[in-house]
């Protein structure tokens, strides 16, 4: 801290008191600084410093796994090969570089996500700090009774009888061995053998 004391000393040699930066002080320049926690702040500003100095880009896949998008960074490395990343419409290889300002679309877990950079980190950080290094205009997502499975019973309905497992695998379309189209015993055979008849 000295040495910040001694950067803003003023040329007559007393000591101007140095004007906090939005930058330092945790906010985006926007004039959210006082209703930001401090300790949000201070994560974030630790978070910046966490990568090299002076550095204006960093890799999309270490930023979108940084701000909690995906849960680990090969999974962004994975989204970014199969064309789930763009950066300002376009494909984006692993390794591109983001800077602030560039907007980042994200397809994952059947959702997208549409966010604009607004702070650089490489440190994963906590989801209140993460949610500071960008500006979210993904699209709400589905209701849930829109993406629950098919196959939800009601609680304290018990086990599936014979006849609600042949409707679900007719809503499914699945023939399995117990369906009516699937495989039975042969007439006059049965299901087992005689003894000492060898098995088929």
């Amino acid at each position: 801290m000295a040495s910040q004391g001694a950067q803003y000393e003023g040329t007559d040699g007393t000591d101007d008191a140095a004007p906090e930066s939005p930058k330092a002080a945790g906010g985006s320049g926007n004039g959210d600084t006082k209703s930001q926690d401090p300790k949000v702040a201070a994560a974030i500003a630790a978070a910046e410093a966490a990568g090299p100095q002076g550095v204006t880009t960093v890799r999309v896949d270490s930023w979108i796994w940084a701000v909690r998008l995906v849960k680990t960074r090969s999974m962004g490395a994975t989204a970014c090969r199969g064309g789930h990343v763009r950066v300002n419409g376009e494909r984006v290889k692993p390794a591109h570089g983001v800077r602030v300002g560039d907007e980042v679309r994200l397809r994952h877990e059947g959702r997208e996500r549409v966010v604009v950079v607004t702070r650089l980190i490489r440190k994963r950080v906590g989801p209140p700090v993460a949610t500071q290094c960008y500006v979210d205009n993904s699209p709400p997502p589905p209701p849930r009774e829109a993406v629950a499975p098919a196959g939800i019973r009601d609680r304290g309905a018990g086990r599936p009888t014979k006849r609600d497992r042949r409707e679900m695998e007719r809503l499914r379309g699945v023939t399995g061995p117990g369906s009516v189209s699937g495989p039975g015993p042969v007439p006059g055979k049965g299901f087992g053998s005689a003894p000492g008849e060898p098995r088929p």
